[in-house]
C-alpha cells in the first residue's frame, strides 16, 4: 500500500455528536410525551384554547428517533443507515411540528426556536457525520476488496 494514500477517518467527536443529539432528542421528546398539554400552552404563549394536539404520538416517536440516532453513534460506520433513519426522523418530525403544531401554536418565538434550534440545526452535523461515515464504509469495503 502507498504510503502518501490518505485515508478517511471517523472522528472521535463524530461519535459525541451522535450521542448528543440523540440525548437531545430523547429530551425534548419527553417533554412532548408527558408534559405535552402544558408544553403546548406555553410554547402558545399561554393561549389556553389549544385543540388538543397528539404531543403524545410525537412524543413516542422522538423518543424512538433519539434512541435510534444514540445507539448508531457506537458503531457508526457499520450501523450508518442508522444515522440516515435518525436525519430522516428529524425531517419528519421538523414536517410534523410544521404543518400539525404550529399552525394551532402560531408563529411566535417559542415555536420558531423549537423548529430551528430541536429539529433543523441537528441536520447539519447529521449529515454531516452520515457522509463522513458512508465514506469511510465504501473506503472500506474498497480496500477489503482488493486484498
Amino acid at each position: 500500500m502507498d504510503q502518501n494514500t490518505s485515508f478517511p477517518t471517523f472522528p472521535m467527536h463524530f461519535r459525541g455528536l451522535l450521542l448528543l443529539a440523540g440525548m437531545y432528542t430523547i429530551a425534548w421528546s419527553a417533554f412532548y410525551k408527558w408534559f405535552g398539554p402544558e408544553l403546548l400552552k406555553w410554547m402558545s404563549m399561554g393561549d389556553s384554547e389549544l385543540a388538543v394536539l397528539p404531543s403524545n404520538y410525537f412524543g413516542t416517536f422522538g423518543i424512538l428517533i433519539g434512541l435510534v440516532i444514540f445507539v448508531s453513534a457506537f458503531y457508526p460506520v457499520s450501523w450508518v443507515w442508522l444515522i440516515l433513519a435518525g436525519v430522516t426522523g428529524k425531517i419528519i418530525t421538523a414536517i410534523w411540528f410544521t404543518l400539525g403544531f404550529a399552525p394551532e401554536l402560531s408563529w411566535n418565538k417559542r415555536s420558531i426556536f423549537h423548529l430551528v434550534f430541536n429539529e433543523l440545526i441537528w441536520l447539519i452535523p447529521l449529515i454531516l457525520i452520515f457522509l463522513r461515515g458512508l465514506q469511510v464504509k465504501n473506503y472500506l469495503q474498497d480496500e477489503e476488496s482488493k486484498v
